[in-house]
């Protein structure tokens, strides 16, 4: 039973990965369907984010480790990579989606 969900979970993540690197690949590869400000910063953050995904799921630690005893610096330098990975993630899935709607019409 432990096997076939650690399978599950194996290609849940494979799935959302290739989904990622494909958005990023249309991204860097097609002109851009948002705003050209959001694509800038998209291809801008895009790598930082896939490195910051890396070293979080290889540690499997908290995606925002947070605790009262924190500073403010310390919980924005936590806080910063977190929000400009999820953005970068809805904008490249963003670009990916208008890309794939405009290519069906």
């Amino acid at each position: 039973m432990r096997s076939k969900n650690i399978n599950i979970l194996l290609l849940k993540r494979l799935l959302i990965w290739i989904l990622y690197l494909f958005s990023g690949y249309i991204l860097y590869t097609k002109e851009g369907y948002l705003f050209s400000f959001l694509i800038t910063f998209a291809k801008i953050i895009y790598p930082l984010s896939i490195f910051w995904l890396q070293t979080r799921i290889k540690r499997k630690g908290n995606f925002l480790p947070i605790d009262s005893s924190m500073t403010t610096a310390q919980l924005w330098f936590n806080i910063l990579p977190v929000l400009a990975s999820f953005l970068t993630f809805i904008l490249s899935l963003l670009n990916l989606l208008f890309f794939i709607a405009l290519e069906l019409i």
